[in-house]
């Protein structure tokens, strides 16, 4: 698909990309936000940002104050140097991320992010469900367990390459049991959310089809 997203600067639109670790969310959305002239706030990566932000202070992530007092003064500018994609970080992260007084922090710069003009895509687990549950189109992007333990396993293993395939499936699998059993905004497609399985999908595939969602919900809204 080539071209611009029809999206005027009027139109003010709102889009969830929600899913569990290593589904695609993140690719997809970030070309989607440049498609459609959108800004596009990764919400993972706050959560991260907080999780090594305790980690680089020798903090335990498990500690609610510690947790919950980063996160009130938490900037994009605190860790924009910082390497927030490493399996420590995405383990801490998916424990702070369970802590109410810390979802509780971050949730306001999400909110004022997406109502920034002329809107804003947010990839995320509830973004579709707590952070903008008013969004106009909401997308829950899946996999299969292997196929998400693949994905990041390659992904990782360009890095460091002891890092052995079973070790990320283990991890992706607790990461999941986390964040869907966790009692603050566990992770969840939102009930209107169109679920795109990505398991044999490409990305260009996963980006038409999302295309067609939100083409489609953009000509009923000027309707």
């Amino acid at each position: 698909m080539n071209g611009k997203g029809d999206v005027s600067t009027s139109d003010h639109i709102v889009i969830a990309v929600d899913g569990p670790a290593a589904s695609g969310k993140g690719t997809l959305a970030r070309r989607l936000a440049s498609f459609y002239g959108l800004g596009y706030l990764d919400t993972g990566s706050i959560y991260r940002g907080v999780g090594w932000l305790m980690l680089s202070q020798n903090l335990d992530p498990r500690h609610d104050e510690d947790a919950a007092r980063l996160a009130k003064t938490f900037t994009l500018d605190a860790i924009a140097e910082a390497d927030i994609r490493t399996p420590d970080v995405g383990r801490a992260a998916s424990i702070i991320a369970a802590k109410p007084a810390v979802r509780e922090a971050l949730l306001s710069y999400q909110r004022d992010y997406a109502s920034t003009p002329p809107g804003a895509i947010l990839d995320g687990r509830d973004i579709g469900t707590v952070v903008c549950p008013d969004a106009l189109v909401k997308l829950f992007i899946d996999a299969s367990l292997e196929a998400r333990a693949e994905r990041r396993w390659r992904e990782l293993s360009a890095r460091d390459a002891s890092i052995t395939l079973q070790a990320v499936l283990e991890d992706i699998r607790r990461r999941d049991a986390r964040d869907s059993g966790r009692e603050a905004a566990p992770m969840r497609a939102a009930k209107d959310a169109v679920l795109l399985d990505t398991t044999q999908m490409d990305i260009d595939t996963v980006f038409a089809a999302a295309c067609r969602v939100i083409n489609r919900a953009l000509e009923e809204k000027r309707a």
